[in-house]
Parts: C-alpha cells; structure tokens; sequence
C-alpha cells in the first residue's frame, strides 16, 4: 500500500513539473478579426512571453485560413500618413520579456482569406522562432473586443 501511494505521488510530481516546465515561450490573449463577414483580410494579435535567457525573434508565421499570413506593422510615411507594411527582419522578443502584438502596431495579418472570420471561429496559427523552433497556437475570432487603452513603452 505505502509503494502504491508513493508511486502515485510521484508520478503527480512528475506530471505537475512537466506542465510547468513548457517551454521558452507562452502566448496568451490572443484574438483575431476582421473588418466584417466579407472581409478578405483580418488581423491576429497577442502577447508574446519569451521565458528564455536568451533573445529570441519571431520570423514568420502561417496559417492555413488565408492565401498569405505575415507580419506587419504600421508606419508614418514621409506625409503623415498610417500605413500598414510587412515586417521582413521579424520581431525581436527580448530574454524574460513580454511582447505585445497590438491593433495600430506590430500584427499578423491574413490576406485573401478561405473563409469568413465568423466570431468564435478558432484559427489556428504557427509561428516560427528564430531560437525556439515552431510554436503552434488556436485563436479564438472576436469580432466585439475593444482595444483597452495602454501606453506604447515597448522597446526594440
């Protein structure tokens, strides 16, 4: 009885450490949408946690959902105006540091999508780390959120 119940707390042990121990990078509050039901393009956003002691950069991403997923960012041009450009260098997540990928800054962004961007719809996207290899993660449609309002102190 007393190895019966020592075996079990072990193997408890042993699965709590593995869940803990995830990996060097966490995603959470991810949404996506789009301008409407017949949109052919919509957006993905999130915070990005890169719990390694190392630098790492998100070069790239995909998903099935669209003919094209990419990063984007939107840029001031020369007159002023908001536009929205690709990211070729990918985005630099510092060691121990969150990044968020926010409406009017850094996105993924889906071109020519398959489907509509119905809210609830999950969507599942795979991004590619530099040093973490591929993570891949399901996105919840959310046609109703509201950005909150937060400061832009992020560095890069």
């Amino acid at each position: 009885m007393k190895i019966n119940s020592f075996v079990t707390v072990l193997l408890f042990f042993f699965v709590l450490s593995t869940s803990l121990s995830a990996g060097p990078i966490a995603v959470f509050d991810s949404y996506a949408r789009s301008t409407g039901p017949l949109a052919k393009a919509g957006a993905a956003y999130m915070k990005i946690v890169n719990r390694s002691k190392q630098d790492d950069r998100l070069l790239s991403v995909y998903s099935d959902i669209a003919k094209k997923t990419e990063l984007h960012t939107h840029m001031k041009s020369d007159n002023g105006i908001m536009k929205m450009m690709r990211i070729d260098d990918g985005i630099k997540i510092g060691s121990r540091k969150e990044h968020a990928l926010v409406r009017g800054g850094e996105h993924i962004m889906f071109m020519g999508l398959k489907e509509p961007f119905e809210h609830g719809k999950i969507i599942p996207i795979t991004l590619f780390f530099e040093k973490a290899g591929e993570f891949s993660i399901e996105v919840v449609v959310d046609q109703k959120r509201k950005e909150k309002k937060h400061s832009h102190s992020h560095t890069h």
